[in-house]
């Protein structure tokens, strides 16, 4: 089984080729366009994907030596994520498998992140979870505890009513006026600062539900009070902000954590998306593994933010099953796993 995925749901082209399971190649063309403008520009995106793809595609396949003619089926990022960029991969991927005569294949870009951690090169020695286990999955987008029993058979036990992990730390450094992407930077900074400096507000949610809307007007209030006294007070404490502001970030999305693997009983716990890649999140986990017995399963950084090859694994296990997509359906913006 020789497989070519697409993954266009944001602002990172990506093709990925896997054959039988093993990753023959992973190509990504990032968009710098949106840094002047502190987010995703949607159109800007789209028209970026275009420009992209057919160079992208193409050095996957040369870079797995492998021919159009060789391909077993197609997969494609169907949702969720921007309608504009997500019409940009579903199109292409629909034209080659129409040309081609070969099967369409639909993933989902957040079961994607989950299996994530399958994803195998030809040298790779590293576990996989046994299934079932706890998947934390945290981006830009989304925060979820997901309960997975098998590829085609994921559970979200909670996820954030309002904004995101990802969103919040983004919103963090934008408001410290840090540039874009902003998890990034907040990671930087947050090594050089003392994380006890300063103490923000928690939820208090119900459940295993999430919420950092609250955390981040808070953050802004906490700034602006500050700065009447001291309009240097970003400039000179801007490593303790970022250090104080990612632990509680961190510890909002471990606290709800721990309940989870306490409330199935589940020890296998895995750490997705791309907020996977923060240095005191991951900390957080090997952390978990020490004190309380957790299996824990951190991705590679490769695999951590938008890319191909999570798209390939997923695929590969639906075309294994013969689970193909028509050629009519649309790609969708949102869902729930």
């Amino acid at each position: 089984m020789t497989l070519l995925a697409i993954e266009s749901s944001c602002d990172d082209t990506g093709a990925a080729v896997v054959r039988d399971g093993v990753l023959l190649s992973n190509t990504t063309a990032s968009q710098a366009v949106h840094e002047r403008y502190g987010g995703v520009v949607p159109e800007l995106a789209s028209r970026a994907h275009q420009q992209n793809i057919v160079p992208v595609v193409d050095a996957a396949l040369r870079e797995a030596g492998v021919g159009r003619d060789q391909l077993d089926a197609i997969a494609v990022t169907l949702g969720p994520g921007l309608m504009g960029s997500l019409l940009v991969g579903v199109s292409f991927a629909k034209g080659m498998a129409l040309a081609l005569g070969k099967p369409l294949v639909e993933v989902n870009h957040l079961q994607g992140h989950v299996l994530a951690h399958f994803v195998r090169t030809p040298d790779d020695t590293r576990p996989t979870p046994p299934y079932p286990f706890l998947c934390l999955l945290v981006s830009g987008g989304n925060s979820q505890i997901i309960r997975v029993d098998a590829p085609d058979k994921m559970a979200v036990l909670g996820q954030t009513i309002d904004d995101a992990a990802g969103e919040a730390l983004d919103k963090c450094a934008k408001t410290m006026g840090l540039g874009y992407p902003g998890g990034p930077i907040i990671d930087r900074l947050a090594r050089q600062g003392d994380p006890d400096a300063f103490t923000f507000a928690k939820p208090a949610i119900k459940g295993l539900d999430y919420s950092f809307s609250g955390l981040k007007t808070s953050f802004l209030y906490f700034l602006r009070d500050r700065i009447k006294d001291d309009p240097d007070f970003i400039e000179t404490r801007r490593a303790d902000l970022a250090a104080s502001f990612e632990r509680t970030v961190v510890e909002i999305l471990m606290q709800k954590l721990d309940r989870a693997v306490r409330e199935t009983g589940i020890r296998h716990v895995a750490l997705s998306g791309g907020v996977s890649a923060n240095t005191a999140l991951r900390r957080a986990f090997l952390d978990r593994q020490e004190r309380k017995g957790w299996t824990v399963y951190i991705p590679p950084f490769a695999y951590t933010t938008d890319n191909a090859a999570m798209i390939a694994q997923a695929g590969y296990y639906k075309a294994l099953a013969r689970d193909f997509c028509p050629l009519d359906k649309p790609a969708f913006a949102r869902t729930v796993l």
